[in-house]
């Protein structure tokens, strides 16, 4: 079992950077595949960025190419969220999660599950 927490939340005018990071638990780390997903109130959780086990494939949704990285650190079992350029648009709960392998759909991906950390960006 992986336990994940994130952190480095918080609020920022729109055209600010965050950087989130999640840490995970366990000696396997580099075994699995982790992503960032997000969920604002009312709305539907939805899929962010991942990134394969060795990190040499990343995948993001259309809207944050150019402005999100994701970047994870092995040694350290840290997984990262560079976001540049936030929107308000983008004000949501953030969450790290890990899988054993890539399945067709992000939904059916990932397994475990973060508690979150809050991103805020005002106008």
């Amino acid at each position: 079992q992986v336990q994940l927490v994130e952190s480095g939340g918080g609020l920022v005018q729109a055209g600010a950077s965050l950087r989130l990071s999640c840490l995970a638990s366990g000696s396997t780390f580099s075994r699995y595949v982790m992503g960032w997903f997000r969920q604002a109130p009312g709305q539907d959780r939805e899929f962010v960025a991942a990134t394969s086990g060795s990190g040499g494939r990343t995948y993001y949704r259309d809207s944050v190419k150019g402005r999100f990285t994701i970047s994870r650190d092995n040694a350290k079992n840290m997984l990262y969220l560079q976001m540049n350029n936030l929107k308000p648009e983008e004000t949501a709960v953030y969450y790290c999660a890990s899988g054993s392998e890539l399945r067709s759909r992000w939904s059916d991906t990932f397994d475990y599950w973060g508690q979150g950390t809050q991103v805020t960006v005002s106008s």
